[in-house]
């Protein structure tokens, strides 16, 4: 137990830590292309009535898997006491999947087993993913495809040492109550490496945060689950205000002395769950058929007035998949979706702003959320707060993070999220509404120890803001 407790420890990681990779940066991006060139990619969009073994149910209109496994297409419905508000199609995938990486000690230094992965949905086809991405039905091989590489690491009596484990949520606008198991294994023997597979480290991996649409949603949540280290006094001052104000914002204490944050962990936690209270609605499933305001034809379900989301059924080659050829639905959003932290310096701790953010599909209604979130089809006209509207246009304030990233392949059709960190001026309140509350990393980090505090673009953005130490 001892020798466990100190590997743990040497574990805790470093994403400022540059030296010892496996590989260059230059040679990553050669076995990039080379992936690129080697994949036979097609993805074409197909009238409903070509979906083999898929079909919309006679009853409700559920669109559905011959199996009854994978997932559906259904209608939600949202209610206010007695009345429905708001309905609209959803995905139901109730199956937990697994979404683990790979990692290992090479020359000292942690390196990440990642995968350049197809999905259907990404805008540029290939897109360098976990170790393991895999629904169960996947892994399970419901679809009499070949099996799931690597599983044998994050299952079953043989699995590795855990580092992370835990189920997250997805994106509570287009998923009903959706959580994949958000893992990361030690290996400590030698591990094959497969053509399609890359040793890559957390600074290299940071670096790739900044490319826009080359780190998958699904590698985003899992490195944000990872326990990054605590920065030692010496990473502070590096001369670089925003920086140490940053590290500082990883620390529990500094120099002695506890790190001077705006709110104790006990009184963001009472926060959230006041937020929770304060919804007044519920939400259900319900059959597609009965969801007004949309019309299905040949092609797609849309919704009347063409400002959401449509469904389309596509067909797809790759022959890097567990299955060469398949069919299936997709979620296709309008315009791109807009996530920002906006963060400001207090006491010398950078501070971030997070929203306390409902969402008809989640689990538990509520989670925490950029500061602002905005699906695809709003733009910042749709910001109701005016202090974060000039804050986000503002020539005082310092944007330190800005990429298009795409959200998850497998179930959307080139569904972009622009993420941003942004600097605000010192003329941005400290005071704000009750929605909103002022967090450090480390508080975060903390949280993600557990399940439902972060939503999904929440832990997106925040694994791409550890690149920026």
């Amino acid at each position: 137990m001892k020798r466990l407790a100190v590997l743990h420890e040497e574990l805790n990681l470093r994403p400022w830590t540059a030296d010892g990779t496996l590989v260059s940066t230059s040679e990553f991006h050669d076995w990039w292309s080379q992936r690129l060139e080697s994949g036979q990619f097609a993805v074409e969009q197909i009238p409903f009535d070509q979906l083999t073994n898929w079909g919309f149910a006679p009853e409700t209109g559920n669109l559905g898997h011959a199996s009854g496994r994978f997932f559906s297409i259904e209608g939600l419905q949202v209610r206010s006491g007695a009345e429905t508000t708001f309905a609209q199609p959803i995905i139901n995938q109730p199956e937990i999947g697994i979404l683990g990486i790979l990692v290992k000690e090479f020359d000292g230094v942690l390196h990440c087993l990642m995968q350049a992965k197809m999905e259907p949905g990404n805008i540029n086809t290939l897109q360098l993913s976990p170790t393991v991405q895999a629904t169960r039905s996947n892994y399970t091989q419901v679809h009499r495809g070949s099996s799931t590489r690597y599983l044998e690491y994050f299952v079953g009596p043989g699995r590795g040492q855990v580092l992370v484990d835990v189920l997250q949520s997805e994106q509570g606008a287009w998923f009903w109550r959706k959580r994949n198991r958000n893992v990361v294994v030690l290996a400590t023997g030698d591990v094959p490496v497969h053509e399609d597979y890359c040793w890559l480290s957390l600074q290299q991996i940071g670096e790739l945060t900044q490319v826009d649409n080359l780190v998958n949603m699904d590698a985003r949540t899992v490195l944000s689950c990872m326990p990054f280290s605590i920065p030692d006094e010496s990473s502070v001052p590096t001369g670089e205000p925003f920086k140490d104000a940053l590290i500082r914002s990883y620390q529990y204490q500094s120099k002695g002395e506890p790190v001077p944050a705006l709110h104790t962990a006990g009184e963001i936690l009472s926060w959230f769950t006041e937020a929770k209270t304060r919804c007044d609605w519920s939400a259900r499933l319900t059959s597609l058929s009965s969801v007004d305001g949309w019309s299905r034809d040949a092609f797609e379900i849309a919704d009347d007035e063409g400002k959401s989301f449509r469904i389309i059924g596509v067909d797809v080659h790759s022959v890097t998949r567990e299955v060469k050829s398949w069919r299936q639905p997709l979620l296709f959003p309008r315009g791109q979706g807009r996530a920002a932290f906006i963060a400001k310096p207090i006491n010398g701790v950078l501070h971030l702003l997070v929203q306390a953010r409902p969402e008809y599909g989640l689990m538990d209604m509520v989670e925490m959320a950029p500061t602002v979130h905005l699906l695809p089809g709003h733009d910042i006209t749709d910001v109701k707060e005016d202090f974060l509207r000039a804050a986000l246009t503002s020539d005082k304030s310092t944007v330190h993070y800005d990429h298009m990233l795409s959200e998850e392949g497998g179930r959307f059709h080139h569904a972009l999220t622009r993420y941003q960190l942004i600097e605000a001026g010192e003329d941005f309140p400290v005071d704000v509404p009750p929605n909103f509350c002022w967090t450090t990393m480390r508080q975060l980090i903390d949280l993600l120890r557990h399940g439902h505090y972060l939503n999904i673009e929440a832990r997106s953005l925040l694994a791409c803001i550890h690149s920026l130490c």
